[in-house]
């Protein structure tokens, strides 16, 4: 089977082609014109994906090699995400179902997320248990089957992703925060300031990262380079106590649940301090990390996942609305 995977659910644009489980194109364009706000604006993203869409999947068709006609289904994000955002990608799908007369998928991005990982081990068994970190959402769920999902703690204010968009806002760097974080980092201490870790009680599998946001704004108020604290300092002590937390919460999912294999899904998988830290801690399971290009926001993962749909007996409704606070369970 072929699909065609639609993304539009932020700020990348994106279209890919997934034919029997292998991914034959993905293409993804990021709106750049949102650095320049320090975040991304809502009706600009809509009005980005309206300009960029059809341009995107005729690229992802045609470095596939295929054509229209070749294509059984398509798969598009219903949510969650920006409302705006993801109508202009659900209307498009629509009005491409309808003129080929295929299938029409809606998915869920956040379970596209978790399913990323089958591309990078397709022999990746259940159960496990899933780290996922993105802008909007930081939880960890128990994947016991396709569609069986326990969550086992989330985060009760700022997601990981939405805290290093707005720390580094915070330190005058640029957007999207975590890679700029990230690479300032490599040049600082971690240990140089020790900012707050919420929610650190023994048994608590639940986040929290406005407390670490404020601490920091309270801190650079009155910061100044110095040979004691350098900016690098300061980004790499603020990635730290995000890191400390997330790597934390995982190794005590493991411990409750007695469950070895572990998959870390969401743009934030995509750090590689987090990845260096998990494996450090963490020694007495599994951790596998999907592929750096399938941690964002991308349509790879949307195709993948509606191919499994669509041979699982997944039968096609165009009677769905877009759903910015979809739920995964």
């Amino acid at each position: 089977m072929t699909v065609l995977g639609i993304e539009t659910s932020c700020d990348e644009t994106a279209a890919s082609i997934c034919h029997d489980g292998r991914i034959l194109s993905n293409i993804i364009s990021s709106q750049v014109v949102h650095s320049s706000f320090g975040g991304v604006v809502p009706e600009i993203a809509s009005r980005e994906h309206e300009l960029m869409l059809n341009s995107i999947v005729n690229d992802a068709i045609s470095e596939a090699n295929l054509s229209l006609g070749d294509l059984d289904a398509i798969a598009v994000t219903q949510g969650p995400g920006l409302a705006g955002a993801l109508l202009t990608g659900v209307s498009f799908a629509k009005g491409l179902s309808i003129g080929l007369n295929i299938s029409l998928i809606p998915i869920n991005h956040l379970e596209a997320h978790i399913f990323a990982n089958f591309l990078a081990d397709p022999n990746l068994s259940y159960p496990f248990i899933c780290l996922l970190i993105s802008g909007g959402h930081t939880q960890l769920w128990l994947v016991k089957n396709m569609g069986i999902y326990d969550l086992l703690g989330e985060t009760r204010d700022d997601a990981a992703g939405e805290a290093f968009d707005k720390g580094s806002r915070i330190l005058g760097l640029g957007y999207p925060g975590g890679p700029q974080i990230e690479k300032i980092s490599k040049n600082g201490n971690p240990t140089k300031i020790i900012f707050p870790r919420s929610l650190m009680g023994s048994d608590n599998l639940e986040f929290s990262f406005s407390g670490l946001k404020t601490s920091l704004l309270y801190f650079m108020d009155n910061f100044q380079e110095s040979k004691e604290y350098r900016l690098a300092d300061v980004a790499a002590s603020y990635q730290q106590a995000i890191v400390d937390c997330l790597s934390e919460k995982l190794a005590r999912a493991i411990m409750k649940t007695g469950i070895k294999n572990c998959v870390i899904a969401g743009g934030v998988a995509a750090n590689f301090c987090l990845r260096e830290e998990l494996n450090n801690r963490i020694r007495n399971a599994q951790i596998l990390y999907p592929d750096l290009e399938y941690c964002t926001d991308n349509a790879a993962m949307v195709s993948f996942l509606g191919e499994i749909k669509l041979k699982s007996g997944y039968k096609s409704n165009l009677i769905f609305n877009v759903s910015p606070n979809l739920k995964l369970n």
